[in-house]
């Protein structure tokens, strides 16, 4: 596009829209609902609201500032396939707006190429904090720009861009590492953590990572303060940011609001970004003028008090900058509470009854992705479902349950050895879960009067790991009756020493498991003739398979527990028996259709019939190897 000539006389409809502040937001809206038909203009790389510009100078007058690739006059529009920006601009209810056209183009802050001293802020800083490299081991770097926390499970994390901790060739559960691999190669001993979230749309180029594997520190780097609220930029605010390749610069707010057309390169191409603008502050020069370079993207701006001090506002997320050919300096940074509240984050720790959300069984907690067992077409149309899936998250562990039978079908759990948190239980009380239907759930009623126990499938130990306030939700999570199977006291009760309830921790005794990590599947086996109880059938079988990495290779073991019940009203244990058995033995007894990664990872070799195997005496029975 190009601009018509025009005069530089004040609309009258402009000037009476009542006020700045309304004529600001008037135009946030026409931007948001218009902007995208401007920005498909392929010579625009930007709308927003800004001061009028004269021979390179600002004026008093508020317009729609468009920035353009090249600008050229309007005789030379065709040759560049763009349209002429008309003078004035009609931004709804009879208002129009000038505008003004300035020749810049933006481009994502990443690093490119690494520089060959290696500054303190590129190399790796124990605790981590915001102001230093960081990046996903498929990234070059970036900056760490806060440190936050999760509102679904208020672990701890740290805030970057998208382009940053995820990149076009990342993907969620990537490690990042501290500092970014174009600083320091060695990625295994520098890792940080693994990405969690991220976002790369209008709501800005943001992501965050988790905090596993290194301490860290909230105040950010050469600036002494953290982060605890957010702002909103007007115009002339001034900021302040901390950012791994140009450090400590300093800016004012030229445009409070724009939305910009960026090209991020294949396979993610152009993407438009809400966001606002920032130029140099002629009282705090940057060295050789820039105030933001690649390998700053992800470093945040702070607002500054009067005295001119960091403050712990949150002004933006820096993100990007001026293309190399443009004259003029200016940084991009995402909006704050649009980057918050599309990645689900807060700066303050959350209590553990403010928590969100569930994130459930992680398929991507081992080395090799491990999904959650496939019900048959026959399962599936009898189970229950939430938000239309039969795929019911708690924290730490999943599980899909059965309408008729009232019990899982399945629970999925994952388990962090090394994260594992010492809890107490007393207090917490068996519930059904509010999000189901009552009926579809077997609750105290089966329990009173008899030796059945309420038999975690999931067991409370195994759940209770990660972030004081994620291990408490999980504990208390773990007494869902959708949770609960009735077992018999004497196997089911940690006292007796059952071989049933220590399975995981004799892996972890007699295995070196990679990370310390374990993800384990257990449910009831189905049988048409369990006795009736109660109004409910009462399962006699129940399986469980622990998957663990052991010197780089997955691995799987399975066990069957078979208990046989004679029921009246009263409960008499007959026998039960634990054995260990095939994968593709627990399929073939409940209908369910595990990952082929898992079921690979299986090479007991066992006789095909449970009655031909002698059952397991104890826990040197199991053959781990």
């Amino acid at each position: 596009m190009a601009a018509k000539k025009r005069s530089a006389a004040t609309s009258p409809a402009a000037a009476s829209a009542g006020g700045q502040d309304k004529l600001i937001d008037s135009l946030k809206q026409f931007i948001r609902a218009q902007g995208s038909g401007y920005l498909a203009d392929p010579n625009v790389s930007s709308i927003g609201i800004g001061y009028k510009e004269t021979k390179g100078k600002r004026g008093k007058e508020l317009a729609l500032q468009f920035t353009v690739d090249k600008k050229v006059r309007p005789e030379g529009v065709d040759g560049l396939m763009s349209t002429p920006i008309p003078a004035l601009i009609d931004i709804g209810g009879g208002v129009k707006v000038p505008t003004d056209v300035v020749q810049r183009s933006y481009k994502p802050h990443f690093l490119l190429v690494a520089e060959a001293e290696t500054p303190d802020r590129q190399k790796r800083v124990d605790p981590v904090r915001p102001g230093v490299s960081v990046g996903n081991v498929k990234v070059s770097a970036g900056t760490i720009g806060c440190v936050v926390f999760d509102k679904n499970d208020g672990s701890s994390c740290l805030l970057s861009n998208w382009h940053v901790l995820n990149g076009r060739k990342g993907e969620l559960g990537d490690d990042v590492v501290q500092p970014g691999k174009a600083d320091d190669s060695r990625t295994a001993l520098n890792r940080l953590g693994t990405l969690k979230r991220s976002h790369l749309g209008l709501a800005g180029d943001c992501a965050v990572s988790s905090i596993t594997d290194r301490e860290f520190d909230t105040s950010v780097l050469d600036l002494g303060v953290t982060p605890t609220q957010l702002g909103e930029p007007q115009i002339d605010d001034k900021v302040v940011k901390s950012g791994r390749t140009t450090g400590v610069t300093h800016g004012v707010v030229s445009r409070p609001f724009a939305r910009v057309s960026i090209d991020y390169g294949p396979p993610v191409g152009t993407r438009e970004i809400e966001c606002f603008e920032i130029g140099p502050d002629p009282n705090k020069p940057a060295d050789d003028g820039e105030i933001s370079a690649p390998g700053d993207s992800g470093a945040a701006w702070l607002f500054k008090t009067r005295g001119g001090r960091p403050s712990e506002v949150l002004a933006g997320l820096h993100f990007g900058g001026e293309s190399d050919v443009d004259p003029e300096e200016r940084a991009l940074a995402c909006f704050p509470r649009a980057v918050f509240e599309e990645l689900k984050i807060t700066l303050q720790a959350p209590a553990p009854e403010s928590l969100e959300a569930v994130t459930g069984y992680d398929p991507g907690f081992l080395a090799v992705a491990v999904a959650t067992p496939r019900l048959s077409p026959s399962l599936k149309a009898d189970a229950v479902r939430l938000d239309g899936t039969e795929v019911i998250p708690y924290t730490h562990f999943s599980l899909a349950l059965s309408g008729t039978r009232r019990f899982a079908f399945w629970v999925a759990w994952n388990i962090d050895g090394g994260a594992i948190k010492k809890i107490d239980r007393s207090g917490i009380e068996f519930k059904k879960d509010p999000r189901l239907p009552a009926d579809a759930q077997v609750g105290n009623e089966m329990y009173k009067g008899n030796r059945l126990d309420r038999g975690h499938i999931a067991r409370r130990a195994d759940l209770i790991w990660g972030p004081l306030p994620e291990a408490d939700r999980a504990n208390t999570d773990s007494f869902f009756y959708t949770n609960i199977t009735p077992q018999m006291d004497d196997f089911n009760q940690s006292a007796k020493a059952g071989i049933w309830g220590e399975l995981e921790n004799a892996l972890f005794e007699e295995v070196e498991v990679e990370g310390l990590r374990i993800s384990v599947f257990g449910g009831p086996v189905f049988h048409d003739d369990d006795r009736l109880f109660r109004g409910a059938r009462l399962p006699r079988e129940f399986w469980k398979v622990l998957v663990y990495s052991e010197k780089g290779t997955l691995k799987a073991k399975a066990f069957l527990l078979t208990q046989n019940l004679v029921l009246a009203e009263i409960l008499e244990l007959d026998e039960f028996r634990v054995f260990q058995v095939k994968v593709g033995e627990v399929q073939k007894r409940t209908g369910l259709k595990f990952p082929a990664a898992l079921v690979q990872a299986d090479t007991l070799v066992v006789p095909e019939a449970v009655e031909d195997r002698a059952p397991l005496e104890g826990l040197a029975d199991i053959n781990w190897h």
